[in-house]
């Protein structure tokens, strides 16, 4: 970005928000299952960039440092209203918004909400961030070694999820 007396240009902020924005959100969505928390998340982690920007100098760490402040809004979110998540996940069961509207998509995400968060989070990085491993240890401050283990646990119980999945569909 280019600063202006330390300030931040605020068109280029602003096309850096339009272009980076939906691919956050649906990466957020594919890790916390709802759509409009992730909406909320990421628009709030924006708000919290806009007076970081001038430090943050590549496109690729904004938008890691966007995704990982929306990632941790989102678990803090979810620490203070787990219980009553909880009791209303035992009674209704919610749909997965604009995200999941095709059944494959709908089968994908509700299986990766199966998972270990970690597994889940080094899945959404690498498949829908399009984040290295390297890039994903840095990100989330696991060695390397680590994420490589959680992506090679998180494709093989994702398979496995799928599978009993379209088997018990056949029925």
């Amino acid at each position: 970005m280019r600063r202006r007396e330390g300030s931040v240009d605020a068109g280029e902020f602003d096309r850096w928000y339009a272009g980076s924005y939906p691919r956050l959100v649906a990466q957020l969505t594919a890790l916390i299952g709802n759509r409009a928390e992730a909406q909320d998340c990421v628009q709030e982690a924006f708000i919290r960039a806009w007076d970081k920007a001038p430090r943050l100098d590549s496109t690729g760490e904004r938008d890691a440092w966007v995704r990982t402040t929306a990632y941790r809004l989102a678990v803090s979110r979810w620490r203070r209203v787990r219980r009553g998540r909880e009791l209303s996940a035992r009674t209704a069961v919610t749909g997965y918004d604009a995200l999941a509207r095709s059944e494959v998509r709908a089968d994908v995400l509700g299986a990766l909400l199966r998972l270990p968060i970690d597994q889940r989070r080094v899945l959404v990085l690498h498949y829908f961030a399009d984040r290295s491993v390297a890039q994903i240890a840095a990100e989330t401050g696991a060695p390397e070694g680590t994420v490589k283990a959680r992506l090679h646990r998180g494709r093989l119980a994702l398979a496995d999820i799928l599978t009993q999945s379209a088997h018990g569909s056949i029925r």
